[in-house]
């Protein structure tokens, strides 16, 4: 039986957002993201990193930069103690390269969705940016649009809108899947 899975865009959603983050030290957790992680691990949802990572088809920072920032991200999530993650997924590509992968496109959450058996009519995206709304929405997913990073945007139609990812949280508690599979699936 297919899970359902929270997607998570990474800068303004699970961190401050940094332009181009190339340095460990900047990485800093927004409040209430390990608490969220926490009550939707429990609740059975997969966790899924879906990142754009443009500043590395830019030339602005290198592959190595990119996993060093990821580490660091992942060491603050336990540190905080968080589930970890059950994938990470991140598209280097640049605009106006078009890319399957690259967010508005679903590539990342439906290569997600094949290798970790996810069903997307279950899931969550929930991102800072229009193009993070509009990735879930031609994946298939219902939609939050967080207030943190750039999500304070006009004209963004999510399916919810939250402050931040503890509401984010508690809207998806009271909008449950219908056919989400138990933590044991």
């Amino acid at each position: 039986m297919k899970r359902a899975a929270i997607f998570l865009d990474r800068d303004g959603t699970l961190m401050e957002e940094v332009d181009y983050c190339d340095d460990p030290s900047r990485v800093r957790l927004l409040p209430g993201v390990a608490e969220a992680l926490r009550q939707w691990k429990a609740a059975g949802y997969y966790l899924v990193l879906a990142t754009n990572q443009s500043g590395i088809g830019r030339g602005y920072f290198t592959l190595e930069a990119y996993h060093a920032v990821h580490r660091e991200l992942v060491r603050q999530l336990e540190e905080a103690g968080a589930p970890p993650l059950d994938a990470a997924y991140f598209c280097p590509d640049a605009p106006p390269t078009t890319s399957p992968r690259r967010k508005p496109a679903p590539g990342m959450l439906l290569e997600a969705a094949d290798d970790l058996g996810i069903d997307l009519s279950a899931s969550w995206m929930i991102g800072d940016k229009g193009s993070d709304v509009e990735c879930g929405r031609r994946a298939g997913t219902r939609t939050v649009l967080v207030e943190t990073g750039y999500g304070e945007a006009a004209g963004v139609q999510a399916d919810y809108r939250a402050a931040d990812l503890k509401e984010a949280a508690r809207v998806i508690a009271q909008n449950p899947a219908i056919d989400k599979a138990p933590p044991s699936a």
